[in-house]
């Protein structure tokens, strides 16, 4: 019934205790998750821990955060080369973080070029991370356009515009826990956007939702989210469940559970 579109349940934080996790995840009607890799290591352990079960899928990407001038060519194609699993339905975490003022902008573009090749060389969707670089975002994604780009917008923090543009241009918005936080803007972009451009995830580890807020974020939150979704766009729970599953399914290329 409800789909976690962004989950780092292969991360450390999870090593103790992930058999409960997935246990609390399935009692609160979790049907879909989907673990997205960081570099070439934690790709591996994704695509892992994807085969261990059947309702949990990979990404594999390079973070921006992972960019660097010692990146090289034997890195993006160990990447490309473990894309190619079954278990794998998207090229991400990928993408452009100018939030730390030290980081190499360069070096984060030309890897996010060189991520989206492989993504368009594999016909995959995409799940682009973008903190404080729209612009350059959007300017790159303009021209490396191309006919069958699709993908996410992980934890989408843009505003009204910015959404419209990103739906435009192929991408559906992934709304995390930071919806239920004072002062989203998130709201006003889902109130404002189809059903069918939204999709949910956690982050977790990361950016629990309120009542959590503080807290290691876990999958089984993912339900509040959809029900803050249904609650500014007044319809049933049920109907926006379905609505973001099927946009899911649909964009990774799914069968449906």
């Amino acid at each position: 019934m409800f789909v976690d579109v962004h989950c780092h349940l292969s991360f450390p934080e999870f090593d103790h205790d992930r058999e409960k996790v997935i246990a609390r995840l399935t009692e609160e009607q979790v049907t879909v998750l989907i673990d997205p890799g960081i570099n070439v290591a934690t790709s591996k352990k994704s695509i892992e821990l994807a085969w261990e079960y059947d309702f949990i899928f990979a990404n594999v990407g390079l973070h921006p955060h992972e960019a660097s001038d010692q990146v090289n060519e034997g890195i993006f194609e160990e990447l490309e080369a473990l894309a190619k699993s079954p278990k794998v339905v998207a090229i991400g975490e990928i993408g452009l973080d100018y939030h730390y003022p030290d980081c190499n902008r360069q070096a984060q573009k030309d890897a996010f070029r060189r991520m989206l090749s492989i993504a368009r060389t594999l016909d995959m969707a995409v799940v682009i991370h973008c903190r404080d670089a729209w612009e350059d975002m959007l300017q790159i994604l303009t021209e490396e356009n191309h006919s069958a780009m699709r993908g996410a917008m992980h934890c989408f923090s843009g505003d009204t515009g910015i959404a419209r543009e990103c739906i435009r241009k192929g991408f559906k918005l992934s709304i995390p826990g930071t919806v239920t936080y004072k002062n989203s803007q998130l709201p006003e972009v889902i109130r404002t956007v189809s059903l069918a451009d939204l999709l949910t995830e956690t982050d977790a580890p990361y950016l629990s939702p309120v009542p959590h807020r503080g807290k290691r974020n876990e999958p089984s939150f993912v339900p509040i989210v959809t029900a803050n979704i249904a609650l500014i766009r007044g319809i049933p729970l049920l109907e926006a469940a379905k609505g973001i599953a099927q946009n899911t399914f649909d964009l990774f290329r799914l069968s449906a559970p």
